[in-house]
């Protein structure tokens, strides 16, 4: 780049933006953080976090005691601008969730004033293919100072550098993974992306791989959708399995044996805020050629109204055979074992129908938060010694070396094989 990389600009300081702007200035580089929530700006300006993510806090404690960490509601001159805001689904009831990018384009705009020639702007939120290339559109209508053309006839290019580069960390390891993982750049232009791929190389030690904008866009949600496929493929032969009384754990086992063969594990469904929402940007902009995407999310979708049944089945038959309405304890929250993430997770989506359930008393356990504000939560000894009925729903390690007897358990995350009983 023809300038010194000194001064970034983070937009958005949530479970990517934060990581990001707290590594970056921890590398030395002066870092501008900005969000529209004036609470999380105060709480990065005071050295705390308002996420939870492993190490995070003394990562931002360190950056904001340096000097070299600063939030604010608005953007300021800088010399690389990130992009790191929400994209969620249009509030629409569709059948098919369409991808709101109006923070995207929200931040765009913020940024525009504080454009300069030779800037670099990298875009990570997750976005529909085609993004990159819409605000590059929206930063000509504000800016057309840093666009030109050789004649009328022209495409206006731009006098800055516009890149897209998808996050690709898991939750529990963001601190670990956003320096380690190989990372993919996708530029509008080949100046673009080499731009982007050396500013990259200053402070991630995986590979960088190069591209064009809608390969990169397109890269992040094909990895995820990939893993929906297979995990669709795992919870409906769960489904089938239970049809048959046939154990899906020993199933899989014996299958993977085959040297060409890999099933996941079934669940409850596809919680998290990539794998259970991904595969829709795909879907929403291609239906007519999408149908196993789009069929993956219905059966993952599926698998988590299937285990309320299951559920209430078990309940009916307690309470036919003892006459009584059973203890139910549901144990685990969170989208996947072992974080306090609760992100578009199946099991909360159990957890709240139960919660209106009439029949019976519901206990709710995650040994990985210390307080809910829409459940009240139990200690897992606590659910296990008063529930009658006891449902795993995420396979947390606190779980694995419970012993139990003479209780009824439905297991839908592998937790069986330490304990006996099991209905499921």
């Amino acid at each position: 780049m023809e300038n010194k990389i000194e001064r970034i600009c983070v937009l958005g300081l949530g479970y990517i933006g934060l990581p990001t702007a707290a590594l970056l200035a921890n590398k030395g580089y002066s870092v501008h953080g900005v969000d529209v929530d004036k609470h999380v700006v105060n709480t990065v300006n005071s050295g705390k976090i308002h996420i939870v993510e492993v190490g995070l806090g003394t990562f931002v404690y360190s950056a904001v005691l340096s000097g070299n960490l600063k939030a604010d509601i608005k953007p300021k001159e800088s010399d690389v601008f990130i992009i790191a805001v929400p994209t969620p689904f249009h509030n629409d009831n569709s059948k098919v969730p369409t991808p709101n990018i109006d923070f995207v384009i929200s931040a765009t705009k913020s940024i525009a004033p504080y454009l300069k020639k030779n800037n670099l702007i990298i875009l990570e939120s997750t976005s529909p293919v085609g993004t990159t290339e819409k605000i590059t559109k929206v930063l000509a209508a504000e800016r057309p100072d840093l666009f030109f053309a050789n004649n009328a006839n022209e495409e206006l290019k731009p006098k800055f550098y516009i890149s897209h580069c998808p996050e690709r960390v898991l939750p529990g390891k963001i601190l670990v993974e956003i320096i380690e993982n190989d990372r993919i750049v996708g530029g509008l232009n080949k100046e673009s992306t080499q731009k982007t791929a050396e500013f990259y190389n200053t402070f991630v030690e995986g590979k960088i791989l190069q591209t064009d904008t809608k390969t990169a866009e397109m890269a992040k949600l094909t990895e995820n959708s990939f893993r929906d496929v297979n995990i669709a493929f795992a919870n409906e032969l769960s489904i089938i399995c239970d049809r048959h009384n046939i154990n899906v754990q020993e199933l899989i086992k014996l299958a993977n044996h085959h040297p060409r063969v890999n099933i996941l594990r079934p669940g409850v469904g596809v919680g998290g805020h990539c794998i259970a929402v991904d595969p829709w940007f795909i879907v929403s902009e291609n239906p007519d050629c999408s149908k196993l995407i789009q069929k993956a999310r219905e059966i993952n979708n599926y698998k988590t109204e299937w285990c309320i049944e299951k559920i209430k089945n078990t309940v009916l038959e307690y309470e036919k055979k003892y006459n009584t309405s059973p203890t139910i304890a549901l144990m685990g929250l969170a989208f996947k074992p072992d974080i306090n993430d609760l992100r578009e997770s199946p099991a909360v989506r159990i957890a709240r129908y139960f919660k209106s359930y009439k029949n019976s008393k519901v206990l709710y356990v995650e040994p990985n938060l210390v307080f809910s504000d829409e459940f009240e939560l139990v200690p897992t000894n606590f659910a296990i010694n008063k529930a009658d009925i006891i449902v795993f729903l995420v396979a947390h390690k606190e779980f694995k070396n419970i012993s139990i007897s003479n209780k009824q358990i439905l297991d839908f995350c592998e937790v069986k094989k330490f304990h006996t009983n099991v209905l499921f």
